[in-house]
C-alpha cells in the first residue's frame, strides 16, 4: 500500500509540477526519490541488493538509454527545422498555402503537414522540429495565438495518424512481435476510427481557436522569433523538396532500416535545404549551433521522464498495477485497453505502455480466443490517449523545447485533442468490435 501511494503520489506530484513550469531535470529525480523511497528501492549503487536495482542506477540507465538511441534523430530533426527556417523554406511553403487555403485555414495545414510527415515515417519528435517553423509563419501570417501550436502540432501527429492501420510509426507496430499480425491489423475499423478522430478533433481545435480569438487573442511577436517579411525566398517548389527527402526516404527505407532509416532522411533533408536554397540561406552557422542546443533541451526533457518512468517500473505497486490491470474480467479487448492505458499513463509513453503489457496480455488472450487483429488495434489506439498527460516526454518537448510555451498556456488545447479524443476514438473502436465489424 506504501509502494502505491508512493507510485501515485509521484505520478501525480512530477504532473503538477511539470503544470507549474519546473524543469523536469529537477522534477523528475525528485518525483523519482518519493518513488524509492515509499518502495524500498535503495538509493545508491552500494546499497543495492544483489539484484543490483537502486535509484541512481535506474534513473541512469532509462535517461542515458533514451539519449543513446534517439540522440542523432533529435539533432538531425533539430537542425532540419533550422535549416528549413534558414533558407526561408518554411516561410515560403507557409506562404503558398496561405494563399491557396487562406488564412482561416492555417491550423488545417499546419495538421495536414503533420499528418502526411507522420504517416509518411518521420518521427513525431522531428515532424514537431519540422513543421513548427512553417506553423509558426502560418499562425503568424493568420494572426491566430500562438499558444495553440502545440495543440495544433500534437493533433496531426499522435492521434489519428500514429495509431491508424498501416501506419509506420512504432506505436503500430509493437503489437506485430506479440500478436503476429500485420501493420494494416482491422484497418476497417481503424478507417472509421481514424476519419472520427480527424473531424471531430479538426472541429474542436476550430471551436477553441475561434472562442480565443473572440476573447481577443492575437498572434505576439517575439524578439528571437524568426523574420517574418523576408523578400528573399525561394519558390514554394524548391522549398518542399527538403520535406519530400525526408518523407519519401523515410517511407522507402523504413521497413528495412529500422528508425535508422530516419537518420539517413534527416541527413538528407539538411542537405537538400541547405544546397537547394543556397543563395537564400542567412546566418547558416548560427542557425546550426541553435538547432544543436535544442535538440539537447529537447532530448534531455525527454530523457528525464523516461528516467523515472524506468524507477517508477521497479517498484512493487507497478508490478502490483500491471497484475490487477490484466487480470479485470470481461472482454479481453476491454481489459486490454484499460492495462495499456493505464500504464501508458504511469510511464508518459505510448510505446512503453505497450511494450510492458504485450508480453503478458498478448498470449493471455489470444488463448481466450481473442481475435488478435482487433487487440493489436485496440492496444494501439489505447496506448495513444493518456499516454499524453503532461509529464509525458513528446508533450513537454513540443510545449517547452520546441514551441516556447509554458503548460499552463499551451496544455489545456492539447489535452483536449491529445488525451479526449483518442479516449473516444478507443470507445467507438470497441463499439464497432462489439457489433461484429
Amino acid at each position: 500500500m506504501l509502494s502505491l501511494i508512493g507510485l501515485l503520489g509521484g505520478l501525480g506530484l512530477l504532473i503538477f509540477l511539470t503544470m507549474r513550469g519546473m524543469s523536469l531535470f529537477v522534477a523528475t529525480p525528485l518525483c523519482a526519490l518519493l518513488v524509492a523511497l515509499t518502495s524500498g528501492v535503495p538509493l545508491l549503487p552500494p546499497l543495492a541488493g544483489e539484484d543490483g536495482v537502486n535509484l541512481v542506477t535506474q534513473y541512469m540507465n532509462g535517461f542515458t538509454g533514451f539519449i543513446a538511441s534517439w540522440f542523432f534523430i533529435f539533432l538531425l530533426g533539430s537542425l532540419f527545422g533550422k535549416m528549413m527556417e534558414s533558407s526561408g523554406g518554411a516561410d515560403s511553403v507557409s506562404r503558398w498555402i496561405i494563399t491557396r487555403l487562406g488564412t482561416a485555414r492555417a491550423a488545417l495545414a499546419v495538421v495536414l503537414a503533420c499528418a502526411v510527415l507522420t504517416y509518411g515515417g518521420v518521427s513525431l519528435f522531428v515532424v514537431a522540429f519540422s513543421v513548427y517553423p512553417m506553423a509558426l509563419s502560418l499562425f503568424r501570417d493568420a494572426n491566430l495565438p500562438r499558444r495553440f501550436i502545440p495543440a495544433t502540432l500534437a493533433f496531426g501527429s499522435v492521434t489519428f495518424t500514429m495509431t491508424s492501420a498501416g501506419s509506420p510509426e512504432i506505436q503500430n507496430w509493437i503489437p506485430i512481435e506479440f500478436l503476429g499480425t500485420s501493420p494494416l491489423a482491422a484497418w476497417q475499423a481503424s478507417l472509421i476510427v481514424a476519419i472520427f478522430m480527424a473531424t471531430t478533433g479538426f472541429l474542436w481545435l476550430r471551436w477553441m481557436l475561434k472562442r480565443a480569438v473572440a476573447r481577443g487573442e492575437v498572434f505576439e511577436e517575439r524578439a528571437d522569433d524568426p523574420g517574418s517579411n523576408r523578400q528573399d525566398l525561394p519558390h514554394p517548389a524548391l522549398a518542399m523538396i527538403p520535406l519530400l527527402l525526408v518523407l519519401g526516404i523515410s517511407f522507402a527505407t523504413h521497413d528495412r532500416l529500422g528508425t535508422s532509416a530516419l537518420i539517413i532522411a534527416l541527413l538528407a533533408g539538411c542537405i537538400g535545404a541547405a544546397l537547394i536554397n543556397l543563395r537564400h540561406l542567412h546566418k547558416p552557422g548560427e542557425a546550426l549551433a541553435e538547432g544543436g542546443t535544442g535538440a539537447l533541451i529537447a532530448i534531455g526533457n525527454t530523457a528525464a521522464v523516461v528516467g523515472f518512468g524506468t524507477v517508477a517500473r521497479v517498484s512493487p505497486a507497478f508490478d502490483a498495477a500491471v497484475v490487477w490491470v490484466t487480470g479485470l474480467p470481461g472482454s479481453g479487448l476491454v481489459s486490454a485497453a484499460i492495462a495499456v492505458s493505464a500504464i501508458a499513463a504511469m510511464t508518459g509513453s505510448a510505446s512503453g505502455g505497450q511494450a510492458i503489457a504485450l508480453p503478458i496480455l498478448g498470449p493471455h488472450y489470444v488463448d481466450q480466443g481473442v481475435n488478435p487483429e482487433q487487440l493489436h488495434r485496440v492496444v494501439a489506439i489505447s496506448s495513444g490517449a493518456l499516454d499524453s498527460l503532461p509529464h509525458n516526454g513528446y508533450v513537454v518537448t513540443t510545449i517547452r523545447a520546441i514551441c516556447k510555451e509554458t503548460h499552463a498556456a499551451a496544455y489545456a488545447p492539447m489535452g483536449a485533442l491529445t488525451v479526449i479524443i483518442p479516449l473516444l476514438g478507443l470507445i467507438l473502436c470497441l463499439g464497432l468490435f462489439a457489433v461484429g465489424l
